[in-house]
């Protein structure tokens, strides 16, 4: 498939701002706030949900770059079966599946506890950007798809 707008090109401006929001959400796991593992899990689990193909090979070998087990990844899909995950993880993976669907069913007050129990208050607000965040990026590259399978991985994390 062609892109069909080098969308980057057109709004550098706009997209500035998305490139900033992922700079800080990298920064994340560098101060300690959240996992890089937890992060990239999340952006892949999100990805997996809207049918994003750039961003589902971008967070594989990302995922993949950072150590994390072909298992895992096999399986995210299907996480709900497996006990490959931690406790915190899993957490993490059902809020994620519930905002990236939040036109289905909102976050319920239940969800939300649950959630709590395993994330600090700036833990869980920094879960959702990055959640929003990846959200934002599928829906940019399906809207102009973004071809998928030429991703590499920068070492400069």
């Amino acid at each position: 498939m062609t892109e069909r707008i080098n969308y980057f090109a057109v709004a550098q401006k706009g997209l500035q701002n998305l490139l900033n929001l992922e700079q800080y959400i990298d920064s994340l796991s560098t101060e300690g706030v959240l996992s890089r593992t937890l992060i990239t899990l999340v952006k892949l689990r999100a990805s997996q949900i809207n049918g994003c193909a750039y961003c589902i090979d971008m967070h594989t070998k990302e995922a993949r770059h950072a150590g994390e087990t072909e298992q895992r990844l096999y399986l995210l899909s299907a996480w709900h079966e497996s006990n490959l995950y931690s406790a915190q993880e899993r957490a993490a993976l059902t809020y994620t599946e519930a905002v990236t669907l939040i036109s289905n069913s909102a976050v319920s007050n239940q969800l939300f506890q649950e959630t709590r129990e395993h994330f600090s208050e700036t833990e869980l607000v920094n879960l959702t950007l990055v959640i929003t965040t990846i959200n934002s990026w599928n829906r940019i590259a399906i809207s102009f798809a973004t071809e998928a399978g030429n991703y590499q991985v920068n070492d400069q994390r």
